[in-house]
């Protein structure tokens, strides 16, 4: 909990200050230094401290302009409590536009809590960790999908952690898939630490996806309004919530053989068990795969490339029961997803609920909002 000040990267923040800084974390071959962009504001009243990431994968940017509009949004008076935001983490990767740290071809992401007498990764990672993470009470992770692929909003957390359910529920995102992530994650290691933090994935690399902006925003107020940041704030209902479980409910639909790719699946994310998603077709069209919807389900991440080998990954698909489809069927016929596909797999923007008369702002009870 915030009190007087906040130190973090070597840097001493008092209460009622907004410092915006770079911090050096490694450095280039010419000896240069590798500087994280950090911004912290720490507000008037007591609080918790947060943290926002981004880029831990260097291509992934629609974190990097969320963090952006939340560094410049808020003011010391407006919270109880403060933020760190870290616009950048994977420095290198983000100078390349490349997912991994370049040469060495290393995942930051599967490097944390990190070694600060080995790779370079795991030196940047407990740089990190030590001088920002372990210093913070929660945090939330932003990320895209890689290349040539894009995902569904939503968010992934170790539903089995209380602290970290809160969190999740909290962000307000329809889809939540559960499991604590891969040993090396930033989000499994603070957690591990008892720093409740969850993943946020949402679009494409290499670009921003100004749609998703309206609505990440408005999920991160609903977890500060949780918290008592934004004590004057509601705590957010994305209209549904569906918390996917580790086993059975959620697989990867892959290519049998190799060809061209074309999608067949509609401009929403539910499908049909029996429905056709894609095609893969040779250049004659002698050979066609049609790739099914093994059950009544979701679409949540998706390839973009229009060219696979066999077993490529087509689709991350997750089955979903009756009632949950029905309600998502309802909100097909009223225009929530007519622009789901060009959006970049967005959800829909807050205020959509509200032009149709619906009820954004109910708190979160796990009871009330889980629908499968």
């Amino acid at each position: 909990m915030t009190t007087q000040h906040v130190s973090v990267g070597g840097r001493t923040i008092d209460a009622g200050e907004k410092q915006t800084f770079r911090f050096a974390c490694s450095e280039t071959y010419h000896d240069d230094e590798l500087e994280i962009p950090v911004t912290v504001i720490n507000g008037t009243s007591p609080g918790p401290c947060v943290f926002l990431t981004a880029a831990v994968h260097g291509d992934e940017l629609n974190g990097v302009k969320i963090i952006q509009e939340v560094a410049d949004h808020y003011e010391p008076a407006d919270l109880h409590g403060a933020l760190v935001c870290l616009h950048v983490l994977n420095v290198p990767g983000f100078l390349a536009q490349q997912r991994y740290i370049p040469i060495y071809d290393e995942d930051l992401n599967r490097s944390f809590p990190g070694n600060a007498r080995t790779t370079m990764a795991k030196r940047l990672a407990n740089t990190i960790y030590e001088e920002f993470i372990s210093k913070c009470d929660l945090g939330l992770d932003f990320h895209t999908s890689t290349r040539n692929r894009t995902t569904m909003y939503h968010v992934r957390a170790d539903m089995r952690d209380p602290a970290v359910e809160r969190l999740a529920r909290a962000f307000g995102t329809s889809v939540i898939l559960d499991g604590e992530g891969s040993i090396g994650t930033l989000r499994r290691t603070a957690c591990r630490d008892g720093i409740p933090t969850v993943t946020v994935e949402m679009g494409r690399a290499h670009r921003f996806q100004t749609a998703h902006l309206d609505r990440a925003l408005h999920c991160v107020a609903s977890v500060l309004a949780e918290y008592e940041v934004l004590p004057d704030r509601p705590v957010s209902w994305p209209g549904w919530t569906r918390v996917v479980a580790r086993d059975g409910e959620k697989t990867w639909l892959r290519a049998e053989t190799g060809g061209l790719v074309e999608m067949e699946w509609r401009l929403h994310p539910l499908v049909e068990d029996g429905d056709p998603l894609f095609t893969i077709s040779d250049h004659f069209k002698d050979d066609i795969e049609v790739i099914r919807a093994p059950s009544t389900g979701l679409i949540v991440g998706v390839l973009e490339s229009a060219v696979a080998y066999p077993g490529h990954p087509l689709c991350h698909f997750v089955s979903i029961d009756e009632p949950t489809a029905e309600i998502i069927r309802d909100d097909i016929e009223q225009g929530v997803f007519d622009i789901y596909r060009e959006g970049g797999f967005q959800w829909p923007e807050p205020r959509w609920y509200t032009e149709h008369g619906l009820d954004t702002d109910a708190e979160h009870t796990g009871e009330v909002h889980d629908i499968g």
